[in-house]
Order: structure tokens, then sequence, then C-alpha cells
């Protein structure tokens, strides 16, 4: 994994084996960044990161200048994982380990962007109640985007917030706003 653009551009990361996580392919996590710059300044915005993992998206964002960053996750290998990198990197991110839902129910953070990338093998109801909790508990700003990560096989474009969505290969970026 490498952080593609910014202050840390090519800099490779590399997590422990022992960690559960699936990372953002390069080339898929290349072409989400592509689309967010053209929405927005990454200096200006605020990000919350789902189901973080080794926090290759969060590293990504602070990369390229933005400061107030999110990671949450349930694995406390992860959240030390994170915490080393960013430290080692001199990126400010705030971590929370907690259990995803239990956080968005209970949080009042509101950011500008929100991405969440739940494990591919989840049911469409735990992808679904991850967008719900979102907009229920109103979390984005105003000019805010939701972006869920998720295999070609699990269809959420029903929702009623559904704005569109990217794919790349076997991964797919559904994206929602209000």
């Amino acid at each position: 994994m490498r952080i593609i653009s910014g202050k840390h551009k090519s800099k490779r990361i590399t997590a422990p084996k022992n960690l559960p996580v699936r990372p953002t392919t390069d080339m898929a996590k290349e072409s989400l960044f592509n689309i967010l710059n053209n929405l927005y300044y990454f200096d200006s915005i605020s990000v919350l990161d789902l189901f973080a993992g080794t926090g290759n998206i969060s590293y990504e964002f602070a990369s390229r200048g933005t400061e107030t960053i999110y990671a949450v996750d349930g694995h406390f290998g992860c959240i030390k994982f994170i915490n080393k990198t960013a430290d080692d990197l001199e990126m400010d991110i705030t971590t929370f380990k907690s259990d995803v839902y239990k956080f968005l129910e209970k949080t009042s953070l509101k950011t500008d962007v929100i991405f969440a990338d739940p494990p591919y093998d989840f049911e469409e109801e735990k992808f679904l109640s991850i967008v719900n909790l979102v907009f229920e508990k109103e979390l984005l700003n105003e000019e805010g985007v939701l972006v869920v990560e998720h295999s070609k096989h699990t269809d959420i474009s029903k929702h009623p917030k559904f704005s569109y969505d990217k794919r790349y290969g076997g991964n797919v970026f559904s994206f929602f706003e209000f």
C-alpha cells in the first residue's frame, strides 16, 4: 500500500500481517481521490474514516492536506497501527477504537466526507444501516458526501440518498448525498 499524492507521495506503508484488513487497492484509491479532488479542497474539509483498518484512506487525506481526520475501527491492532503510522508521518489523525455502528449512534461529529469500507462479506442490510445512521444522525455537513466501498456483488443503489457509483474491477464506491 502506498500514498498516492501530496506531502508523502509514493511513501510505502506495510501493515502487519495479523491485522484483519483488506486495504483499498492503490488503483481504486487513486480513482476515488480523483473524484474527490474535483469536489473539495482537501485542506479545508473534515473526514470520518469508518472501518479504517490500516488507515490507508486517512493517510491519503492527511498527505493531501486534510487536517481534521477521525478514524474508527473496532480492532485494537488496527488503531495501534494507525496511531503509530500517523505519529511516524507527523499526521494528525484522531482514532476511536469502537464498533462503527455504536460510534455512529453516539457521535455528534459532523464532517464533509465520510468514507466507510466495511467487510465485503457484510449483508446488504448492514451496508444500508451505515447509510441510514449517517443521514438520520445528520453527520454530514451541508455539501458533504458519504462514500461506501463494497464489492460488485452488493447493490445498495436503491437507497433514497444514493447519488451514483464508480466501479473499479471488483471494487465499487457508492456515493450518497443530501
